[in-house]
């Protein structure tokens, strides 16, 4: 009996708009936005100030639509403002 061996996806490949094409780890944000520390990430789930997360076991994930559509968000709220 063969085995169908699923190619692993290649870690550096990319969605349009240079997002992963995996979903996002909190320390995946912290590179993307140039933050200090995953406990900003983590404070902002707790706010629930920043991009909707959802667990995995222990894990939290970011898909990457929903990461997308809340820079989207964020922007145009700072254009309305300005």
């Amino acid at each position: 009996m063969s085995r169908t061996r699923f190619a692993q996806s290649d870690p550096g490949a990319t969605l349009r708009d240079g997002l992963p094409d995996r979903y996002l780890t909190p320390e995946d944000l912290v590179t993307l936005f140039g933050l200090e520390s995953v406990e900003t990430v983590y404070t902002w789930r707790k706010k629930r100030t920043g991009p909707p997360g959802f667990r995995v076991g222990k894990h939290i994930r970011y898909d990457p639509a929903d990461v997308r559509a809340w820079v989207t968000q964020q922007t145009a709220a700072e254009a309305e403002a300005a």
